[in-house]
């Protein structure tokens, strides 16, 4: 067995399977040390006092020496060799019996925001190297290392982590294309309430806009929008969506709908031996890029992979718990 993608997904997986057979060989590639750690805490942890650091529930060397599982850090997947049935590593070719893809998703970078200028925090890495270059402007309680923060997109992720950078003690500027934050939830006012429980804040909110350019002059950055606006930062985060990469499905030309396509019957793949789960899947062509439902998708894989019989996995509307402080909600 073998399995692309350390994140909880990954690690679920590998849980669930062990559980049910403690002599299958399991082999773990991820791109990142593979340390296990909550996700949704990324964009809450300066509000709850927690250095980076803390975030990590248990070491990537550590779960897999518990798991029994051969653990392949800091190594790329490549290509997949679907007639051989392959897997081409950074680290050398793999050969499996079932190979299943766990490796989420990554934020979608729109081509006016050069990747080299921004920020995109979608992992424990890249939110360690954040915070490091951030400081800690509310735990030393001095104004001048204060930094300002700009934001791009005003979704989930962007106002959680626009919430929790202004209660660390920096100046958070949030723009987004739609005029409120988390314009998705527009019926239940969602946006509304934000605005009004952040008005203490040093954030501001900047909507119906949408970006031009991003250049450095000096040590700042300038975000031009097409409507004329010039905003400066220190730092700019974007925060714009996510999106399935898709090298390793189109490698071994599985089937692709806005992600990897699967039966949720199975989560299989097109391919028989290759199933997945977590971010990267599509169910009828929509994703579901939540934490509660991979632990129902580990259920259907552990049954289907393990001999046990169908487990299919139920597609439903998930029940979505922003962690603004300011003003936690609960949506639908």
């Amino acid at each position: 067995m073998v399995i692309v993608g350390a994140g909880r997904a990954g690690w679920q997986l590998a849980e669930g399977l062990r559980a049910q057979d403690v002599t299958l060989p399991i082999t773990l590639v991820s791109a990142c040390n593979a340390d296990v750690y909550d996700k949704p805490l990324l964009s809450v942890a300066m509000v709850r006092q927690l250095a980076p650091e803390q975030l990590v529930k248990e070491r990537g060397t550590d779960a897999a020496r518990r798991l029994n599982v051969r653990l392949l850090a800091a190594t790329h997947a490549i290509h997949i060799d679907s007639a051989t049935r392959s897997l081409r590593t950074t680290r050398g070719v793999l050969r499996y019996d079932a190979l299943v893809l766990a490796h989420g998703a990554e934020v979608a970078l729109p081509p006016e925001l050069p990747a080299a200028l921004c920020w995109r925090v979608n992992h424990l890495g890249a939110y360690q190297r954040l915070r490091a270059r951030l400081g800690e402007a509310a735990a030393c309680g001095a104004k001048d290392v204060a930094k300002d923060v700009l934001i791009v997109g005003a979704g989930l992720i962007g106002s959680e982590l626009a919430n929790d950078l202004a209660l660390g003690g920096h100046r958070v500027t949030l723009i987004d294309t739609q005029q409120e934050p988390l314009a998705r939830w527009s019926a239940q006012q969602a946006g509304a309430q934000l605005l009004e429980a952040w008005q203490s804040l040093p954030l501001r909110f900047v909507g119906g806009v949408s970006v031009a350019s991003v250049k450095k002059q000096g040590e700042r950055l300038v975000l031009s929008t097409r409507c004329g606006k010039q905003l400066e930062a220190d730092h700019i985060i974007v925060a714009t969506g996510l999106q399935t990469p898709s090298r390793l499905a189109r490698s071994a030309a599985l089937a692709w709908d806005k992600g990897i396509a699967v039966d949720p019957q199975t989560l299989c793949t097109s391919d028989a031996h290759i199933h997945a789960l977590g971010d990267c899947i599509t169910v009828q062509g929509q994703a579901s890029r939540f934490i509660e439902p991979i632990a129902r998708q580990v259920k259907t894989l552990v049954a289907n992979l393990c001999g046990q019989g169908v487990v299919p996995y139920a597609q439903r509307a998930a029940v979505v718990r922003v962690k603004t402080s300011s003003l936690p909600l609960t949506l639908h």
